[in-house]
């Protein structure tokens, strides 16, 4: 595990995405909303105004004008420092300048403003570890704000700087911000292979702590991988184990499924769904996670078996006889699980189909498929 130490040396929380998941988890539930003098404090003019939009609160023209007023103060300062070093100084210095100001914009949560300034110092920039380390703030304001396309056009922008001749720092860097862009939008393959690949060199504080960063990858890990990959990758793992020893309910949800507990599963898989509903790169994919989970048990119980009773695998998942009758006939209907029911005995028989009539029902379904597409055509011809 990286050190604690590591954490101080890395890139700045700016934009802090905590605030942002502070503001999904006041979303969800009210009581939660801190006073707003916390963000006075803070000086973010614009994101104060972003939270009372959201949750709907009454702005305090008050706390408003009081940030507003700290605002202009250091904004103008900022300005006075770039005007300095344009001159007096050289391109190195006018740059620092205007990264600072568009740190501070990006920090208060002037989004367009912060923008405008990031592009104009791009604009003037052609060290590529600058432009990087720009590309990932920029990332960074991505997740922030919830700005798919902000995240994907500056993901492609920092893939061609880092082919371009990135350091190993960056290139590890980059690894995480692709695995949590890819954990947003349900790629949970490509997320656990970023995630593993960065595990022994993550320094991307400014995204997440470590401890947050090893549950996404156990998280997608389980979803992703296969039997022995998992237990190579993630159960061997040293990097990940020491981490899980003070998470006690995300590695028993690892051992669980692996050791065959199916009812202990069961139960710390509703408390991963909480989690998940709980989290704001999660929390829309909460269902379709706890389902593939659960499919995913199922066959690795059922694979171990050519028969079994009902009766025995509800005892063995902790559920009654009808919810697990109905839901394995939800997934058998939907060709999810190769089994079937026997409703007389109430026995479930699984069935394997072998590789070739797989692959010879594959070729089935596309033939039929280009034939009706050979049929739209030539009606389209003969018209």
């Amino acid at each position: 595990m990286p050190p604690e130490s590591f954490e101080e040396e890395g890139l700045e929380r700016i934009p802090d995405l905590r605030l942002s998941q502070w503001l999904f988890q006041a979303s969800l539930n009210r009581t939660t909303v801190k006073s707003s003098c916390v963000f006075s404090i803070l000086d973010m003019t614009p994101f104060y105004k972003i939270i009372c939009k959201q949750l709907h609160l009454l702005e305090s023209q008050q706390v408003i004008g009081e940030m507003q007023k700290a605002n202009h103060e250091r904004l103008k300062a900022l300005d006075e420092n770039i005007k300095n070093a344009e001159e007096s100084d050289g391109e190195t210095e006018i740059r620092e300048a205007m990264i600072a100001k568009a740190h501070y914009l990006s920090k208060i949560g002037s989004k367009t403003d912060a923008l405008a300034q990031f592009r104009a110092i791009l604009d003037k920039t052609v060290l590529p570890g600058c432009r990087l380390d720009i590309t990932f703030h920029l990332i960074r304001m991505g997740f922030f704000y919830n700005d798919r396309d902000l995240i994907t056009t500056n993901i492609e922008k920092a893939n061609s700087l880092i082919e371009e001749g990135g350091d190993w720092d960056r290139r590890n860097r980059l690894k995480v911000y692709r695995g949590l862009h890819s954990l947003s939008i349900r790629d949970f393959d490509a997320s656990a292979k970023h995630f593993l690949d960065a595990v022994a060199t993550f320094t991307s504080y400014e995204l997440m702590d470590y401890k947050s960063f090893i549950i996404y990858t156990v998280l997608t890990s389980m979803i992703a991988l296969k039997r022995q990959d998992l237990r190579a990758k993630v159960i061997m793992g040293s990097e990940i184990q020491e981490v899980l020893h003070s998470l006690p309910a995300v590695r028993e949800y690892l051992m669980s499924l692996f050791e065959c507990r199916y009812a202990d599963f069961f139960l710390y898989l509703a408390g991963v769904e909480q989690f998940m509903h709980s989290d704001r790169y999660l929390a829309a994919h909460a269902r379709y996670y706890v389902r593939e989970m659960r499919i995913r048990a199922y066959a690795q119980h059922l694979d171990s078996y050519s028969s079994l009773s009902l009766e025995s695998m509800a005892a063995t998942f902790g559920v009654t006889m009808s919810f697990l009758d109905a839901e394995l006939s939800r997934f058998i209907a939907n060709g999810r699980i190769a089994c079937k029911i026997d409703k007389v005995t109430g026995i479930v028989e699984t069935t394997r189909p072998d590789n070739v009539n797989s692959q010879y029902q594959a070729m089935i379904k596309h033939g039929d498929v280009l034939l009706n597409r050979i049929q739209k055509l030539s009606q389209v011809i003969n018209i």
